[in-house]
Parts: C-alpha cells; sequence; structure tokens
C-alpha cells in the first residue's frame, strides 16, 4: 500500500488557528486518484486536523510499503520528524520513503541525507506511479539505482554519497487528463464545518491550471516550471457540478497563480456556467496586466466576489527589480476597477525586498492609501532557494538554526535596515493605511481611529529607532 500524506497540523500553526481558513491538500489527492486509476492500492491520511501522534500509531498498524510525504517550505520539519519516526522502528524497516513537493528540489542533498529514498522532482503523478510499480511485491536487495534509476524525475543518493538525478520527467500536457482529486479520501466536511464555525460560510478549493509563466524573482516554480497549461472550461464547470451536487458549500477558492491569465479560457468558462445556468460565488488570484474592464466584467458576470490583485509594492522601482513587470498605476486602476464592479480587491504587498528604502515603503503606504483595497497583506521578504533572489543575496543569507529545523522563512540576509526595523515599518504600512480609511469614513478622531493614530505613531518611531542603531 502507498501511503500519501503531508505533515501540516493545524494544532502546530498558532497563525492559521487565527485565520482559521484550512484547505484541503489537492496535491496529493490528485495522486491517490491517479493511482486510483491504474489499480494501485492507496491510502490518504490527512493531517491537518490531526496530530503526530495519530499519524504514528497509524503508520505502525498499517505498515504502509511506500510513504508519499508531499512537503513544502512550511511543512520540512514536520516532515523530517515523520522520517526519523519512520526510520526509528523496526517494523517500519521495510517502509520506502518517497518525498515531493516544491522544497525537495533545490534541496535535494538535504532531503536525503534526512532519510528519503527517493525524491520526487517535477509533477508527481506518474512518476510516483513509476515508483508503485517498480516496488510492488516483497522486499527486495536491489539497491535504490538498479530498482528506481530507469524512472525520469527522481533523485536518491548512490552509494558513495552522492546525489543522483534521473532525466527530468516530461511534464503532463493535458490537464484534462487528470482523475478529479480524491476528496472522498479525507472528511472534507470538517473542512467546510471549519469555515462555517469561523466565518459564517464555508469554502472549497480547486484548481483549473498548472505552472506560471512569469518570472517574479521571489516566486518558486519548481514542480511545475515556468509552463501555462490548463483544463478544459468544460472540465472545470464539470467539476464545479459535481461538488455541488456532493457537497454544501458557498464559496469556490480557486488556487491559480494567475486566473486571467488567458481571457479567451476566461470568456469561455463564463459563457459554459451560463450555457449550464450554475451559479458560483469565487475568489482567485491575478495580475493587474491580466486584466481590463472587460474581464472585470467577466469575472463578476461569472460569480468573482473577490479578486486578488499582485503588486508586492508601491514603488516601481521595487516592482522592476522583482521582474513583475507590472506597472503600479495599472494595479491600482485595476483595483479601483474591481471595487467599482462590485467585486472586493484585495492585494499583496512585500516589504524588505534588496534595495528597498524607506522612501520606497513611503511608496507603496501611498499605493495603499490611493488603491485603496479591500483587504491587503503584507510579508517581510524571505528567499526560497532556487528563486532569482535567493540566488541574489545568499551570499549573505543566514540563520541561526540548522536546516532541519528552519524552513526559508527563518532566513535572513543582508537588508537596508535591521531586520527589527521591518517588523515596525509592517505595522507602520498596516496602522497608516487603517487610519487612512478612518479618516475616509469619518471615525478618525473617535476612540477606535485615536488608538490606529497612536499604534501608526508608535510604528513609526520604532522604525526610526532601528534605523539609526
Amino acid at each position: 500500500m502507498v501511503l500519501l500524506t503531508h505533515g501540516y497540523f493545524l494544532q502546530e500553526d498558532p497563525k492559521e488557528q487565527a485565520i482559521m481558513k484550512p484547505y484541503p491538500p489537492l496535491g496529493i489527492l490528485y495522486l491517490s486518484a491517479w493511482l486510483d486509476r491504474h489499480g494501485v492500492d492507496n491510502a490518504v491520511f490527512d493531517t491537518t486536523f490531526s496530530s503526530p501522534e495519530l499519524l504514528q500509531n497509524w503508520l505502525l498498524a498499517q505498515r504502509p510499503r511506500i510513504a508519499a510525504l508531499y512537503t513544502n517550505l512550511m511543512t520540512k520539519r514536520s516532515v523530517v520528524e515523520i522520517m526519523r519516526f519512520i526510520r526509528s522502528q523496526e517494523t517500519l524497516r521495510h517502509t520506502r520513503i518517497v518525498l515531493g513537493g516544491p522544497d525537495v528540489t533545490h534541496n535535494t542533498d538535504e532531503y536525503l541525507a534526512a532519510g528519503a529514498d527517493l525524491l520526487v522532482i517535477g509533477e508527481g503523478e506518474q512518476t510516483l506511479l513509476d515508483i508503485a510499480l517498480a516496488d510492488a511485491g516483497e522486499p527486495a536487495a536491489d539497491p535504490i539505482p538498479v530498482r528506481f534509476g530507469h524512472i525520469p524525475g527522481l533523485a536518491f543518493a548512490l552509494s558513495d554519497g552522492s546525489t543522483h538525478r534521473t532525466a527530468p520527467r516530461e511534464k503532463l500536457r493535458e490537464l484534462d487528463e487528470l482523475p478529479l482529486p480524491n476528496r472522498q479520501k479525507i472528511d472534507l466536511q470538517q473542512y467546510l464545518d471549519t469555515w462555517k464555525t469561523a466565518h459564517g460560510h464555508s469554502a472549497i478549493s480547486l484548481s483549473t491550471q498548472r505552472g506560471c509563466p512569469y518570472t517574479c524573482r521571489w516566486c518558486s516554480t519548481a514542480v511545475y516550471g515556468q509552463s501555462y497549461r490548463r483544463r478544459s472550461p468544460a472540465a472545470v464547470v464539470d467539476e464545479i457540478q459535481q461538488l455541488q451536487t456532493q457537497y454544501s458549500f458557498d464559496l469556490i477558492w480557486f488556487v491559480d497563480d494567475v486566473f486571467t491569465v488567458s481571457h479567451k479560457w476566461l470568456a469561455e468558462f463564463a459563457a459554459e456556467l451560463e450555457r449550464r445556468q450554475i451559479q458560483v460565488a469565487f475568489e482567485c488570484i491575478t495580475r493587474a496586466d491580466r486584466m481590463n474592464d472587460e474581464v472585470v466584467q467577466t469575472l463578476k458576470k461569472s460569480g468573482c466576489f473577490r479578486v486578488w490583485i499582485g503588486a508586492e509594492s508601491g514603488s516601481q522601482r521595487i516592482i522592476d527589480a522583482m521582474d513583475r513587470r507590472v506597472d503600479v498605476e495599472q494595479v491600482r486602476a485595476m483595483i479601483q476597477a474591481s471595487r467599482r464592479a462590485g467585486i472586493q480587491a484585495g492585494t499583496f504587498i512585500m516589504l524588505g525586498y534588496p534595495g528597498e528604502t524607506q522612501a520606497d515603503i513611503r511608496e507603496t503606504v501611498r499605493h495603499l492609501k490611493s488603491a485603496n483595497p479591500d483587504l491587503f497583506t503584507i510579508t517581510v521578504a524571505y528567499p526560497i532557494k532556487g528563486t532569482g533572489l535567493y540566488e541574489e543575496v545568499q551570499s549573505t543569507a543566514h540563520s541561526p538554526l540548522p536546516w532541519t529545523e528552519r524552513t526559508d522563512r527563518d532566513l535572513d540576509f543582508r537588508r537596508t535596515y535591521n531586520r527589527r526595523y521591518y517588523d515596525y515599518a509592517v505595522r507602520w504600512t498596516v496602522n497608516a493605511v487603517h487610519w487612512h480609511k478612518a479618516r475616509l469614513n469619518g471615525v478618525a478622531w473617535t476612540g477606535q481611529g485615536l488608538k490606529v493614530l497612536v499604534k501608526t505613531a508608535a510604528a513609526r518611531a520604532g522604525m526610526w529607532w532601528w534605523q539609526w542603531r
């Protein structure tokens, strides 16, 4: 049997506990469906609402032939602990540990040293199937290079300790060939109920595409690459129709990187929904340069209630340094156009990018005030291995934690200002924009408005202190 799991435990994530918007692990559900199609026995252990102890008990009871773990930068530490547990148990000595996901591509040596037998590089469906077929039957004494060396898309350790990569796995061209993700193998209702309790509505996630054709220097394309492959509008609407039949939910979250990258696809999607008289409410992510007034109206017609428009900065100089290939004025215009059409607009901001100055941060605050999005999120830039940003700053990148205990978020690098400066810069940006909104709404001088003003001043003082310290 093949075990599919992902090592994300909600109980260990206080930030997500505060947000409480968990989504099912679509990646391993696609893998499970692919294995089912080809007759390979598999089980999904969804760790989201579970615990490491329950997973360990399951492993000891079931003793899977292959433990396939999805790994990203946020789950690495849990995955390493799961591998350590498997390696420590005599009854699991024949369990083959296979890792996949975005974090393994550029950390092959580290994951193999931590206990993995095989790493899946790139898309995993066919590679994992080939592994399962090659590893079928009784435990074999064949060394890994002999048993698996013919399979594309793998990395494994040789007898001398070096890492060997097989030929790259060719990407699946026709995504309509994929079976729908195996949602029935998890307790999807628990996700819906969690959302309903926390927010008064429930949401379900859905993927229509793989890959991203853009070259933003901070963004990882480790699994799907710089490609653009998409399911047909009819296939996507088929899935929506099936989900509406099987589950009761309020909203759809399209997990795609750039939902409106193809205007032709979007128009056909809207037409397919209309033809079948299917109503949906959804939110998605896109780019300002892939929007215009017609696209906004098509989104509205299709049921889009919220669109996230990436900007990352209000400074054109920093946007260009990121290789975002978008004009900040266009970002503002599309945020405003979306709001005029009755669609909530959200945007993403990143502070602390190499070369960013206080003047750039002030430009970002002015940008947010002018664009006036309904929602915005802020992160401090961190370098993901394999990205252009990482290559740029790796000579000064550092962390006090060993690799097995840290994530890429724990990496720091030489910035314009002290790292603590950016903690205050985030607070200043958030509160300065909120106070601006309070002024627009005529509540700036109320008790709540004054609290925001005090927070704004305190954050600005913190920036000044850490700038000159």
